[in-house]
């Protein structure tokens, strides 16, 4: 990696070339100065300065000839000599979860069940009589031992239950695939012992076929349900301004953290015309690139909506209909080609029908729309990219469509060259890698591990393009920890990397979390890169991510966060 000074050629040359070109005698609204401004684009090229106008980048070159540009009425921003980049793009997320999941229990760090009993029980002394209790981010592969009483690695929820009888308690599992509910939540949903499992989902049960509490994929939507009826007495202005409130408090969230784009993996219509009027009256400030899930017959009507294409003055987007293949793996919900092997009698779900996924392909080609599954197990991305291939009469034109593939964690080796083949995005987040590594091994064994997860590497080098994120709120948002994850494939305090053949270069990993999250929503001439014309999305660091240690990237601070030119947050 060169060093900022062995790049001032560069710096010079990259100017020099720009001035040639240009012809206006604008002048700047703002400009960035005493910058090293790392462009993205065409990889390690360094400015020193940038000219804004309205919003957009006028111009980026060496401070003399940026500062042309000022006049008296020019902003100056000094950036300390600090590290100054495109604003960061959170690749798969989401938004309104995420600012629901800021309002709940957090159990990410809880080492053991009976910790979680314990924080459902403060909760429960706090609140109102009847009061739902709800909690996220539990992992059972987390916990420094197994309950007592578990059954299949999970906990059975008489102990969640004796400390909140009357208050109905729903916790998500880390993967948002699975979630707990105790007795009270299990009466308000009707649950019995003859209760079937939905199609695409898992009730877990004990011996005598009682439902131990667990519900898993489709199955979650029984608890969700009972959750959701006590909001439908609300009126409906009081639930809309608490999802604007939700969606508000996430997005001052990413902007302390450098994001000033959120591709929102999957909402109802009814969210996507909240965040739309939203966008239209100026509520919104973040830039959101949103895809719409729905069930197919619902689909087939609000799709004629469709395409809304940067919409408001921050450019509100929805072009993609999202569809689930499968589940997680650490809820052995992945769907996988050989059965687990820590339950080999488990292969996973399918989620959704192969046929229902093909209309909704076919769907999307008829309405020039781009689509997008979820698929984490072998199995499952097999599926996806045989529906793909074959929803095309022409390998160019599925080039063209930018088609995702969201997680795409456990490949098939027979398949990892067909991402790049058939123009299929890789839409990975690098935290869940070392988020999984503990368990992965576990469900898959050795070899499949391996061979076929997070091939970061042979993805690259087979022509693929990856786009990063976290799937907040799966994952807390902050991407240098995900960016550390992507170059390390460990986490801070880990002694060992996971497969650590499977790097990202830190080059490949910043691009992944700006021109290459911009290409897959086809913004990528607006955004994703410091350039003339794009747009002036803009974040200031405090330390040079090209070249500071590897163990330094969690610990980075953002300093300042411009979207469309404003200053949206400012730290110490």
């Amino acid at each position: 990696m060169k060093p900022f000074y062995h790049l001032a050629f560069s710096c010079v040359l990259f100017s020099f070339c720009f001035l040639l070109s240009c012809t206006t005698t604008e002048m700047a609204d703002k400009i960035i100065f005493n910058a090293q401004v790392f462009c993205v684009e065409e990889g390690e090229i360094f400015a020193e300065a940038i000219a804004i106008k309205d919003g957009k980048i006028l111009q980026v070159g060496s401070e003399e000839h940026i500062m042309v540009k000022r006049n008296n009425n020019t902003e100056m921003i000094d950036a300390d000599g600090n590290f100054v980049m495109p604003g960061l793009i959170e690749g798969h997320g989401h938004l309104l979860m995420m600012g629901e999941s800021l309002a709940q229990l957090n159990l990410n760090d809880a080492e053991s069940w009976e910790e979680i009993v314990n924080l459902v029980a403060a909760a429960t002394a706090e609140a109102d009589p009847g009061q739902w209790i709800v909690g996220n981010s539990w992992h059972q592969d987390k916990w420094l031992d197994t309950p007592a009483d578990g059954i299949d690695g999970y906990p059975t929820h008489h102990s969640l239950s004796s400390v909140s009888p009357d208050h109905p308690v729903l916790l998500y599992h880390a993967s948002y695939h699975a979630l707990f509910a105790n007795a009270k939540a299990m009466e308000l949903a009707d649950i019995n012992k003859n209760t079937p499992n939905p199609d695409g989902g898992l009730i877990r049960r004990d011996a005598e076929g009682e439902a131990i509490g667990v519900f898993e994929e489709t199955a979650m939507g029984l608890i969700r349900s009972a959750y959701t009826k006590e909001r439908e007495s609300w009126p409906v202005a009081d639930w809309m301004a608490q999802k604007k409130a939700w969606i508000q408090r996430a997005e001052q969230e990413a902007f302390s953290y450098g994001i000033t784009s959120f591709h929102d993996l999957g909402l109802p219509w009814e969210d996507l015309k909240l965040l739309r009027s939203m966008a239209a009256s100026g509520e919104l400030d973040i830039s959101v690139f949103a895809m719409v899930r729905e069930p197919i017959r619902e689909l087939e009507r609000s799709i004629a909506y469709l395409p809304i294409i940067n919409e408001g003055e921050t450019g509100f987007t929805v072009r993609t209909v999202k569809a689930f293949v499968d589940g997680a793996l650490g809820s052995y919900g992945a769907l996988l080609l050989e059965p687990y092997s820590d339950q080999p009698e488990t292969y996973g779900q399918l989620v959704t029908s192969i046929e229902v996924l093909e209309e909704m392909a076919n769907l999307c080609i008829e309405n020039g729309l781009q689509f997008s599954v979820h698929a984490i197990g072998d199995s499952a991305n097999r599926i996806a990219l045989d529906i793909y291939e074959a929803a095309f009469d022409h390998a160019e034109k599925l080039k063209n469509a930018r088609w995702r593939i969201e997680h795409a964690q456990h490949l098939h080796p027979d398949d990892i060259p067909r991402f790049g083949e058939l123009g299929i995005l890789a839409s990975m987040q690098g935290i869940h890698c070392v988020s999984d590594a503990p368990f992965v091994p576990t469900r898959l064994g050795e070899k499949r591990s391996r061979d076929g997860a997070y091939v970061w590497r042979s993805l690259i080098e087979s022509g693929a393009r990856i786009n990063n994120g976290t799937d907040v709120p799966v994952e807390s948002i902050d991407p240098f920890e995900s960016l550390y994850a992507s170059v390390a494939r460990k986490k801070p305090q880990a002694e060992k990397s996971f497969y650590p053949e499977q790097k990202m270069t830190r080059l490949e990993a910043l691009q992944s979390y700006t021109i290459n999250n911009a290409f897959a929503a086809f913004e990528e001439k607006t955004k994703g890169s410091i350039k003339s014309g794009k747009r002036a999305d803009i974040i200031i660091l405090d330390r040079n991510l090209l070249i500071c240690p590897d163990e330094d990237l969690p610990n980075t601070q953002v300093l300042k966060t411009l979207v469309g030119g404003k200053v949206v947050f400012s730290g110490s």
